[in-house]
């Protein structure tokens, strides 16, 4: 099952995707697509991962998702977060078209063999972005949960920690 969880920051939709997963023996995996580039998102690392305790395993996929849904993770897993890869996309010059057909690909396959729970920010409320990259980024956002969307057998907004069930 593919299970899409959209909101706001600190929305509480990573805390929503852990729980959904945990409903199921693990192991669990955790597919952090978050940089460490300076020492608050190193601590911050840390300190989620402290918190998702032992029986989680943790990979970091910044670039390469696709190819990491590819491997054979027996369990069912978190992909956190789809906006993250984006940017590690967009900012390192990749063909975000190709990439997330690849991305796209790979989680409809996943979502046939196990349960996995896509984390994605939803940056379409806000104010337009004054800047072309920003705008560029949040339409590409848009997009992406779109087509997230449409491939999930089951989409939740969460606002506020409180789940919506849109799918």
């Amino acid at each position: 099952m593919l299970h899409l969880v959209l909101g706001g920051a600190r929305s509480g939709k990573t805390r929503y995707a852990l729980k959904c997963v945990q409903q199921e023996p693990p192991p669990w995996y955790y597919l952090a697509t978050a940089q460490p580039l300076d020492a608050e998102m190193q601590h911050r690392i840390a300190l989620h991962q402290q918190e998702r305790g032992e029986q989680w395993r943790h990979l970091e996929v910044p670039f390469h998702l696709a190819a990491t849904l590819q491997e054979n993770l027996l369990g069912p897993l978190v992909v956190d977060c789809m906006t993250m890869w984006l940017t590690n996309m967009m900012l390192q010059g990749y063909d975000v078209a190709a990439e997330k057909r690849h991305v796209l690909h790979a989680l409809e396959r996943a979502g046939k063999r196990q349960h996995v729970v896509v984390v994605s920010n939803e940056v379409g409320l806000g104010i337009v972005p004054e800047n072309a990259l920003a705008r560029r980024f949040r339409d590409e956002a848009g997009l992406l949960n779109q087509e997230l969307a449409q491939i999930a057998d089951h989409v939740v907004l969460i606002a506020a920690g409180l789940p919506l069930v849109l799918k």
